[in-house]
């Protein structure tokens, strides 16, 4: 997570053309670029026999917040480089946005850079700024303004993730990774990291005792809220009910790596339409279904921190530390309230 920024090397693996033959369950397919590991017979429905994972750009600093743009590109983060950048189908990389989480003085490999982004009403996009501790909108033209900042007159620590329900309330967590002492830094202002709610112009915080709130997402009910708690010795995948105003309760445990032997922490997390999870964790994509069964793993060379769909709504992306993956699967995810898909 630490290393030293470099020019980006632009890479674009083709798929292998022949079809190879049915994997079994516990069989893993080796690719160019990372293994497919079936667990689960059910796994076959969702990732294709013949799928591949493709590296599609490479050379960053630490990869975050994959979001595919109605221009047929994947935006996407790297968060100690503090830079939003542009990954086009054919593999081009462009610079979008620098000093993407702010501009404050850090050593080097501190995460101050942009993270988790989504799609906006009016074609804008909101942006977690670790650095201004705040989340922006991002227009257009790329100009980048506050959009919330603090919550009960106090500073947020660094919003890491977020997603909308469709009544347009926004989900986001805030855990201390931005802040270079993180829970011991003087700056925080905040006692807890919390996850929080924004609806109909008011701020409220629905959860307040995970030590590292991390990846967020919905159910496609909307029924059941995930959160990853990212702390090293606490590492899980959590659940809630979520009642009709947005409240949630009955907080428990939907997969639990507190005794895995597998190094890695819980990070990012989408959903597709049939309600199995994506979740980043050690050595790669963790698929789960509904009721927490893992059913296999999308397993990368390097540290997966976040994934999301693109394309039309079935290719999914990956941010992992240095680079960005893709893979074509069966079931398409669950679409956000204002994403655009080609």
């Amino acid at each position: 997570m630490k290393a030293r920024h470099t020019l980006p090397l632009f890479l674009l693996l083709t798929a292998c053309s022949r079809t190879p033959p049915p994997a079994p369950a516990q069989a893993s397919v080796d690719t160019a670029a990372g293994k497919i590991v079936r667990l689960d017979p059910a796994f076959d429905a969702i990732v294709p026999t013949a799928a591949r994972i493709e590296k599609i750009a490479s050379g960053f600093t630490f990869t975050e917040g994959p979001l595919w743009r109605p221009d047929a590109s994947l935006w996407f983060s790297d968060v100690p480089g503090n830079l939003v950048r542009s990954v086009s189908a054919t593999g081009e990389v462009k610079v979008l946005i620098q000093n993407a989480g702010g501009t404050i003085a850090a050593p080097p490999g501190a995460f101050i850079g942009p993270n988790g982004m989504i799609a906006d009403k009016d074609g804008n996009v909101l942006l977690c700024q670790h650095g201004n501790r705040r989340i922006a909108r991002v227009g257009k033209d790329l100009a980048v303004t506050p959009f919330l900042e603090k919550f009960e007159g106090k500073r947020f620590n660094s919003p890491n993730d977020l997603i909308y329900r469709s009544d347009g309330a926004l989900y986001f967590t805030d855990p201390p990774y931005g802040l270079i002492k993180q829970d011991d830094d003087p700056a925080k202002e905040l006692p807890f990291n919390g996850v929080f709610i924004y609806a109909a112009g008011k701020l409220k915080v629905i959860v307040k005792d995970l030590s590292r709130p991390n990846g967020i997402a919905l159910s496609p009910d909307e029924k059941t809220l995930y959160v990853a708690d990212s702390d090293e010795k606490k590492r899980a995948w959590w659940r809630y009910d979520v009642a009709p105003d947005g409240s949630v309760s009955n907080g428990r445990k939907f997969f639990d790596l507190a005794d895995s032997k597998e190094q890695g922490i819980p990070d990012g997390i989408k959903v597709d339409s049939q309600g199995n999870l994506y979740a980043a964790g050690p050595g790669g994509i963790w698929v789960f279904s509904p009721d927490g069964r893992h059913l296999g793993t999308l397993q990368l060379p390097e540290t997966a921190a976040n994934c999301n769909w693109g394309e039309d709504g079935k290719t999914l992306f990956i941010t992992a530390s240095t680079s960005v993956y893709r893979i074509r699967l069966s079931v398409p995810g669950t679409k956000p309230l204002y994403q655009v898909y080609q």
